[in-house]
Parts: structure tokens; sequence; C-alpha cells
């Protein structure tokens, strides 16, 4: 069986194009498996995962532990609002006590950036970042990769939008190193404010102009403005946000063409996008949904080959 060159899931940057291919390939025979009457694999019967939730999240969570299920794996839910965290008890303390329960893997969310890497070099269970703070959120982007794949094909030479908050977006980050990868096109458009002031040297090109950008793409990944992560104002007011990159019914008739459009969720409903625009043909929101459930399968079952746990 073909392996992953890396034994944790930290960051798309970690990887190589055939790991990213591997994922895709395990994830079509996964996926297969989520569409049939019985949704179930014993693939991991005899293994422990434990999720550790330092921020709030209600669809990767559910899309890991639902993953994780189908999986037939034993699971641990830990939510860090109900935990001896908030007693002062250090991220390694709270993990190192988990995994004296015999936990294979832990998926984590966490606020700051490296924390999932600081992990995986101080503890010994196979780690995925499931989103740290800004920097990363590498299963998001390997399932609107693969969903964006399914509709275009080869990403060979496809252009791709990453529209909005770029700054504050772990989101974005992880899809321009997934793309780029993948041989893709890579613009982001949004204020300049919300724009990094890194993006040169990720190998990708820049745009304020909402429909020049829209007029140029294959697909466009609509981001939300993560008001939660400013201390600043970076706009003047969320309506004027809407009216210059917000997208509307309008604005995607007048393109005369077809492109697709993704959205990592949760949808700010007439900001980034309107509600008539989200629930379109055009959007493959609901793929998204669907295919992170078989990518993240396909991310845990591959990691836990590596780990060399004798089955029962």
């Amino acid at each position: 069986m073909e392996q992953l060159s890396v034994n944790h899931l930290l960051g798309i940057k970690y990887l190589k194009e055939a790991d990213v291919q591997l994922i895709f390939e395990t994830a079509d025979r996964f996926k297969e498996v989520i569409n049939r009457p019985i949704k179930k694999v014993p693939s991991l019967r005899d293994i422990t995962i434990a999720n550790l939730f330092f921020e709030n999240s209600t669809r990767t969570k559910l899309s890991f532990e639902l993953a994780e299920k189908r999986l037939s794996a034993d699971v641990i839910n830990f939510s860090a609002s109900q935990s001896s965290v908030n007693k002062g008890e250090t991220l390694i303390d709270t993990v190192k006590n988990i995994l004296a329960m015999k936990v294979d893997v832990v998926v984590m969310r966490h606020p700051n950036p490296g924390a999932a890497l600081f992990l995986s070099k101080n503890v010994d269970a196979c780690i995925i970042n499931a989103g740290d703070g800004t920097h990363e959120h590498p299963s998001q982007a390997l399932l609107d990769a693969y969903s964006i794949k399914e509709k275009l094909g080869d990403l060979r030479g496809k252009k791709i939008a990453i529209v909005g908050d770029i700054l504050h977006s772990r989101v974005a980050l992880s899809n321009i190193f997934a793309l780029k990868m993948l041989g893709a096109e890579v613009m982001l458009c949004g204020p300049k404010s919300l724009i990094p002031k890194y993006h040169e040297a990720l190998g990708v090109s820049v745009s304020t102009d909402l429909m020049k950008t829209l007029k140029w793409c294959d697909a466009a990944n609509m981001l939300r403005v993560q008001s939660e992560r400013m201390d600043l104002n970076y706009f003047p007011s969320t309506r004027e946000y809407a009216q210059l990159y917000g997208l509307n019914a309008k604005k995607l008739m007048s393109l005369k063409k077809d492109i697709i459009l993704l959205h990592p969720g949760p949808i700010n409903r007439g900001v980034e996008i309107t509600s008539d625009v989200a629930d379109s043909k055009n959007a493959i929101i609901l793929d998204q949904v669907e295919n992170g459930v078989a990518i993240r399968m396909a991310i845990i079952y591959l990691l836990v080959a590596k780990l060399n746990i004798p089955s029962t």
C-alpha cells in the first residue's frame, strides 16, 4: 500500500503532491462507502481518536467526528470551555493526560498558530491540525481542492480566486499552498486592508476589483469576514463591504459565463454572498460538506496506517 510521506497533518506546506493525490484517491473510495446504505467500514475499530477543540467549531468538528465513526474508531470529544484548561492547565499536560487513556490520534483546533506543530514535537501521538489560529486549515484546503477537481477535472492551469478576508483566514493560506501545488493559478481579491503583505512570496496575483476577478476565474472561494479576529476597523462598514466584495445574483448573471462558487462556512448571507447565490446551481457548498467527510476519512485512515498498530 502507498503511504503518506508525513506522520502528522500539520499543514499543506509539509505535504508533497503525491501525498495530496493519494488522499484524493483514498477519498474517492470512501465517498463510495458513505453513499452506501451501510455507511461504515471496520478499518479503525482498534483505534481511539480524541477531538480537542480549543476554539468553537461546528462544521469541522462534526465532519471529523462523523469521519471517525464511519471508520469505526472510538471517539473522545474534548471542549476547552468545559475543561481544566480554564483552571490554568497547559496544553501539553492536557494532551498527555488524554494520551494516558491510550489515545492514538489527536485532532486539534487551537487559536495559536503553530500549536499543532508544537504538540507533534512534544507528545507521542499522531496529530491532525483542524485549524491553528490564522495559520493553516489543511483538511479544509484538501476538501476544497478535491471539490473543485470533481467539477473541473485536472487543476493544472485552472484559474481559482480566493475572495474576502485573506488576512485573518487559515483557509486562504492552506488553499493557496494546495492549489499552487496542483498547478492552478491563484488570485486573491479583497480590500487592500485584508490582503496580507507577504502575498508576493506565495506566487499569487492580487486584485481589489471583484468583477474583474470573477471574469478571470473558473472558480471562486468566497471567504467570510472574520470579525471575531479583528481588533481594528479594516473597512468602513459591512454594508460597503457587501456592495464592493459581496456576490449577488445580478453580478453573477453579468459575468455571462458559469463559474463554480465555494464557501468554507459559516456563511454570512447578504455579506460575502446573498442567499440566491449560495443556493444557486453555481454553488458547490453542500458538495464541500459531503466531500469533507470523505477527505477526513482518507486523512485519518492513511495516517493511522503509519502508526503500525497491530490489529486484533
